[in-house]
């Protein structure tokens, strides 16, 4: 990584949705560099001996979080395949605004809005794309329409007293990952992890390390990633199958090998997705249906992303290649790899 100009020391810097993987890194990070760090979160977590258990829902507990604040990293989310629009809008759009509105209040200085590519992917392949800009009305599924409008509202505040950015990360996995790792060997370890196409759509993934020191840089970096948007990924697009089996590897499932037609998954999704919310059905384990449509398009449509302005602007570049990544995931799970 190149020579990075330290922040402040000591900042007070607010961790939101610190409990999980990706906000619990981010905190520790920050740490690490000498700042002193407040989560806000549902549940207790041991991020930070400084937190305040709330809501994004809850506008008094907001304004807890932040008082005092000369920073906040925002991470906090309804991350989900599937729900209610009411749900995701709740906490992800408004409970956005909450924020925004309370840190400009309270004088806080500088915002990060952890965001996601998929805000400004359509369905339509992505090959050494750009960020490119938010957009609600053609976002696919409701996290990613939520989050879009989101991310738009948060870039709107930008000003020279309240500077924020818009750090979208893509695909974060790592050892300790529910969100991808964990349902990724479950399924293939019950034979329910059909590849689609073959598993040849090109994707780009983050190490978990790689993406909370780019989301920290952001803060870094303001003065220079303020008012814009970055996608955050290792700049190593693979075949999403090849991922999948040193997934698979890593945690001593079977890597899967049955394939099913990219257009006959997403249409299944569409289906499976409505008939699972109509039923009230929920996964014991993960509360998600087998397949949603945005899950069956992520699977079977590249999306992988140009990096250069995300490293020019905040002068970064990933410490952790996807080899060591799936390196350190079979430690994890106290495998090899070959």
């Amino acid at each position: 990584m190149s020579t990075q100009e330290p922040l402040q020391v000591p900042r007070r810097v607010l961790v939101t949705g610190a409990s999980g993987l990706l906000g619990g890194a981010v905190a520790g990070l920050l740490r690490t560099k000498g700042h002193h760090v407040r989560t806000f979160q549902r549940r207790p977590s041991s991020a930070s001996t400084d937190e305040v258990l709330g809501s994004l829902i809850d506008p008094a507990a907001v304004r807890r979080a932040v008082e005092g604040m000369d920073a906040v990293i925002h991470l906090a989310a309804k991350v989900s395949f599937t729900g209610s629009w009411h749900d995701f809008v709740a906490t992800n759009t408004t409970g956005t605004n909450t924020l925004l509105e309370a840190s400009a209040d309270a004088g806080v200085r500088d915002l990060v809005f952890v965001s996601s590519p998929s805000v400004a992917h359509f369905g339509e392949p992505l090959a050494g794309a750009g960020a490119g800009t938010a957009d609600p009305e053609r976002a696919r599924g409701n996290y990613a329409r939520s989050k879009a409008s989101a991310e738009l509202n948060a870039l709107a505040r930008d000003s020279p007293g309240f500077r924020v950015t818009a750090i979208r990360p893509h695909v974060v996995w790592g050892p300790g990952d529910t969100q991808l790792v964990e349902r990724v060997i479950e399924r293939a370890a019950g034979g329910r992890l059909p590849l689609l196409d073959g598993g040849a759509a090109l994707i780009d993934t983050t190490y978990i390390d790689n993406a909370a020191s780019a989301i920290v840089r952001g803060l870094e970096r303001m003065e220079h990633a303020h008012g814009r948007a970055l996608v955050i990924t290792n700049g190593e697009p693979r075949p999403v199958g090849e991922l999948i089996a040193g997934i698979c590897q890593a945690g001593g499932a079977p890597v899967p090998r049955l394939s099913v037609p990219g257009w006959l998954a997403r249409g299944a999704g569409s289906v499976i997705e409505r008939v699972w919310l109509a039923a009230g059905k929920r996964n014991l384990v993960y509360d998600e249906p087998p397949m949603t449509r945005f899950l069956a398009e992520q699977l079977s449509t590249a999306h992988w992303f140009d990096q250069r302005e995300t490293r020019e602007v905040l002068d970064w570049t990933p410490d952790v290649s996807l080899d060591e990544g799936l390196i350190r995931l079979a430690a994890h799970y106290g495998g090899t790899r070959p």
